[in-house]
């Protein structure tokens, strides 16, 4: 397959609003709507303390893109319900699935497993479109630029994000615990039968790239109702520890935003959750079986912080589960580092982590180069000989 020329196929029929149908692969893309019900009153109460910017100076729960959207399911062209699903989570500050369309035609055709596309809080089509407009976005560059001395890295691209990250870095957590609760009530629809195209009890695998994988990592940690026991992950150009992740790119977020954030989560995130409402739970350090739910997710988002944060506990629970989870990093991959991934595994990412280089210019955002000229045959047998790894796993 080549990678450059189906990219541009799909996208061409890839709708987030009506099916679509690949005749040559036999595969249907299905619209789905989502409502965000689970948790709703708790999410709005913490996204109405966040601090607003002159960008976006309504509150976070006011913008109802995030609230209520539409996901799709590349699935076989079925009549029957089908029992297994692989859940597809993508990278951060992402408005567009088109590198990832190829990536979930893969899977489906190798596995036999429909692929839900579910975007995180406030990326791809769960944000205003004037956030993704180059004409509406370029004036607060140059603002940005003006604010911020000695500013590098922003642009159109990282803006929007840079803004709302900088001003108020815990919206990082917020936006995640969302995405998390999302998560769980999409997976929980899908398990007790009442998702259309799911039958009860259908086996949830997950594909995760980059922050995609950090938040599977903190969904597996904290288990709530042991939802994804039996569920396997595997995890692209992710699973580093936080504190070695580096998010300084022109299509993620700019060196201020990118430093204030990490500066956030190292020094000041603990204290400023202990004063906090969700805090206000008596539990013992680390000990997530007992815990409420927004508890065990946060406890398990603490434990992805630093590698010494609660470490017996999370090189624990991978040490156990290192048979239902692999990873593949890329050696030049700059913002999630092969060494962050064996910070957070442990002594587990022996059977876990795998690192990989490929023999042509790539980076973390683009691993698979869609122009890639001379180099196309190069990343097409890359393509394969990596999703081919992720079809076996989670077959």
């Amino acid at each position: 397959m080549d990678i450059s020329i189906r990219t541009k196929q799909i996208s061409q029929v890839f709708s987030f609003d009506e099916k679509a149908k690949l005749e040559d692969t036999h595969l249907d893309i299905l619209p789905f709507h989502f409502v965000q019900t689970s948790y709703e009153d708790e999410i709005k109460a913490l996204q109405k303390e966040l601090s607003t910017t002159a960008f976006c100076p309504v509150t976070d729960d006011c913008i109802d893109e995030n609230q209520r959207f539409n996901y799709t399911i590349f699935t076989p062209d079925r009549t029957e319900k089908q029992d297994k699903a692989i859940l597809l989570l993508h990278g951060l500050n992402e408005r567009s699935w088109d590198k990832y369309l190829t990536w979930a035609e893969y899977l489906v055709e190798h596995t036999g497993r429909p692929v839900i596309l579910f975007p995180i809080a406030f990326h791809m089509n769960r944000s205003p479109m004037t956030w993704n407009n180059p004409r509406t976005i370029l004036p607060w560059v140059n603002l940005r630029k003006k604010e911020v001395s000695g500013l590098t890295n922003s642009t159109f691209a990282n803006v929007a994000l840079s803004y709302r990250i900088s001003k108020q870095p815990l919206r990082f957590y917020v936006s995640g615990l969302q995405s998390a609760y999302n998560v769980q009530q999409l997976v929980s629809e899908i398990k007790s039968g009442s998702h259309p195209l799911f039958k009860e009890g259908t086996s949830i695998n997950i594909f995760a790239y980059s922050i995609g994988a950090f938040l599977s990592q903190i969904l597996l940690l904290a288990n709530t109702d042991e939802m994804f026991s039996d569920s396997k992950l595997f995890m692209f150009c992710g699973g580093s520890i936080f504190s070695e992740m580096n998010g300084n790119a022109r299509d993620i977020l700019d060196k201020e935003a990118s430093d204030r954030l990490m500066s956030y989560y190292i020094n000041d995130f603990a204290a400023s959750r202990r004063q906090s409402a969700v805090a206000k739970f008596s539990m013992p350090h680390g000990n997530l079986d007992a815990a409420p739910r927004c508890c065990r997710l946060e406890e398990a988002f603490r434990m992805m912080i630093s590698p010494d944060e609660m470490r017996d506990h999370r090189e624990s629970f991978f040490h156990s589960a290192c048979q239902r989870i692999r990873a593949i990093s890329l050696k030049r991959d700059v913002v999630i580092p092969t060494k962050g991934v064996i910070k957070a595994l442990g002594e587990s990412s022996r059977k876990i982590l795998q690192e990989l280089d490929f023999p042509f210019e790539y980076s973390h955002q683009t691993p698979f180069p869609f122009r890639a000229g001379k180099d196309k045959e190069e990343v097409n047998h890359a393509f394969s000989r990596v999703f081919g790894r992720v079809a076996e796993f989670l077959y």
